[in-house]
């Protein structure tokens, strides 16, 4: 069993509690952003390369194969703005480092698998951060077999999908 530091308070420990996987602040306001101009996409889908090797984008276009981080500076070591903690820094050191090649493992991996790979610092504007996905979505060609997305945003008028087959996640003309 690994040897995991004290916390230095109760108010710290509260703090490191309440940091959240999923549906961080920026991730929710570049879905929010995306899907205001029409895209879809797949949050936090896992992937299960070759290899055996699990991924979980932030977002995932599937059917473009993009796949979006949101970092956050600390636990992805920002060069800008990742600080690195005086307390245990013997625990965090080697956690952060090891965050980090993880990270390079899996765009490796899914680079590998035919997925562009985007990565975005929580830092950056959400401008920014809408136009660099918005420029992979369109140099990224749909993958064969997927057809256009319907020509009208109302769900009514959407052509029905054969039990098993996953639905277009793209952006609705």
């Amino acid at each position: 069993m690994a040897d995991y530091p004290h916390p230095s308070s109760a108010g710290r420990s509260a703090n490191m509690r309440a940091n959240r996987r999923t549906d961080t602040k920026p991730e929710l306001a570049l879905r929010r952003a995306l899907h205001r101009l029409g895209y879809r996409y797949r949050k936090d889908y896992r992937l299960d390369l070759d290899g055996g090797r699990r991924v979980r984008p932030d977002i995932a276009f599937t059917a473009r194969r993009v796949a979006v981080f949101v970092d956050g500076c600390f636990w992805h070591a920002c060069p800008e703005h990742g600080s690195k903690p005086r307390n245990n820094e013997w625990y965090w050191g080697p956690k952060l480092l090891k965050n980090v090649e993880r990270d390079r493992v899996n765009d490796a991996a899914l680079t590998t698998a035919g997925w562009t790979v985007v990565r975005l610092w929580e830092h950056l504007s959400l401008e920014e951060s809408v136009a660099t996905v918005v420029t992979a979505l369109a140099t990224e060609p749909r993958k064969p077999g997927t057809s256009a997305p319907p020509k009208t945003g109302n769900p009514r008028n959407r052509p029905t999908r054969a039990a098993g087959h996953p639905p277009d996640h793209d952006r609705i003309s």
